[in-house]
């Protein structure tokens, strides 16, 4: 068996058009803002490719410390494409799941900021019940809420 040189998933990086309102929707959702940065310069866009960039960024991590979002507003170079409004089983990354609890309050809170639920709340096995929203700047967010059996 292959050693694996991997340690670690770092974060999920997702591009948004207004950073404050990202920050406060996933905020309610229960992410806490870890950081907030500008990342410009020569050196980043060789990273990324762009060359000359400048990007807002955002970091935004879980609860339990393990897991980070990190949101971008680019200045420069301007967003090129648009994926928001794809259906789920469109070919790329696409959406975020997180576990959660007391799912049907969450989703009541987010439908108040202007989320809105694909379909409904379903429970899977027993085990989860789940459901997909559209969040802010169309994001396809996942819910999960994990179904104690005792």
């Amino acid at each position: 068996m292959t050693k694996s040189n991997l340690l670690e998933m770092n974060n999920v990086g997702i591009v948004v058009e207004n950073l404050d309102n990202a920050i406060s929707f996933f905020t309610e959702i229960g992410l806490t803002l870890e950081g907030r940065a500008m990342v410009e310069g020569e050196w980043s866009g060789r990273v990324t490719g762009l060359r000359n960039q400048s990007v807002e960024i955002a970091m935004m991590v879980t609860p339990d410390g393990h897991s980070r979002l990190e949101l971008s507003k680019f200045i420069t170079p301007e967003t090129i494409s648009n994926h928001r409004k794809v259906p789920v089983n469109s070919l790329g990354f696409l959406r975020v799941i997180f576990k959660v609890e007391n799912i049907d309050e969450l989703v009541t809170r987010l439908i108040k900021q202007g989320a809105e639920l694909l379909d409904e709340v379903v429970n899977f096995q027993d085990i989860y019940r789940l459901c997909y929203i559209c969040g802010v700047e169309g994001l396809l967010i996942g819910l999960a809420e994990q179904i104690n059996i005792e």
